[in-house]
């Protein structure tokens, strides 16, 4: 894999608010690969899985042989794959998920709750303290939002919502239960590309 492929960023391209991530990404001067095949994937050092539907994600997944691609992927000893999942995304990532869950591709320490925010209509935006973003409150939304119910040894928490852990990374794998991505703020993808340097 070359230097130049290597340090591309991939948003999974199935389902969820891609183009807002791309367009985030591309902001902060990233090359961007909309990822749907396991082709594209070896092509790309870090992989965005964004918010949408965990269920259907995580069927379509399967179906594109892509599941067990990106946990070979990410398990790699030699230039891992660095993840970032948000909301639905962050769901796919746990270990462990209470009621009912999808398939996972259990890369994360964490146990996770879906929905546990309440319903579409119960959505809302914050404004989110992130020390690793800087002095500045990073603006977030919540949209039918996971729940972090548990958080393994080795998971750093990254930001808190009300005492919560709504933020956290466990080295290269890194999940939110918001979506920064329908802000104009894009700090947090710029850190991501800081990780996927760091760790691919």
């Amino acid at each position: 894999m070359s230097t130049k492929s290597r340090f591309s960023i991939g948003v999974l391209a199935i389902q969820g608010s891609v183009i807002e991530h791309v367009q985030a990404l591309k902001k902060c001067g990233a090359q961007v690969l909309e990822v749907r095949t396991e082709n594209e994937l070896d092509k790309v050092a870090g992989l965005i899985i964004p918010g949408g539907e965990s269920t259907t994600i995580s069927k379509l997944l399967i179906t594109n042989k892509l599941d067990l691609a990106i946990k070979k992927r990410a398990l790699s000893k030699k230039h891992p794959l660095v993840i970032w999942g948000s909301c639905a995304g962050a769901i796919l990532l746990a270990k462990e998920v209470e009621n009912r869950p999808p398939q996972s591709l259990k890369l994360l320490d964490i146990t996770i709750e879906r929905n546990a925010y309440g319903h579409q209509a119960e959505s809302f935006e914050t404004a989110l303290e992130i020390p690793v973003l800087g002095p500045e409150p990073a603006p977030v939304f919540f949209i039918r939002a996971p729940r972090i119910r548990r958080v393994g040894r080795g998971v750093e928490v990254l930001a808190e919502y009300e005492g919560e852990p709504v933020m956290v990374r466990e080295r290269g794998i890194l999940a939110t239960m918001f979506h920064p991505e329908l802000t104009d703020d894009t700090r947090l993808h710029a850190y991501f590309i800081s990780l996927v340097h760091h760790y691919a």
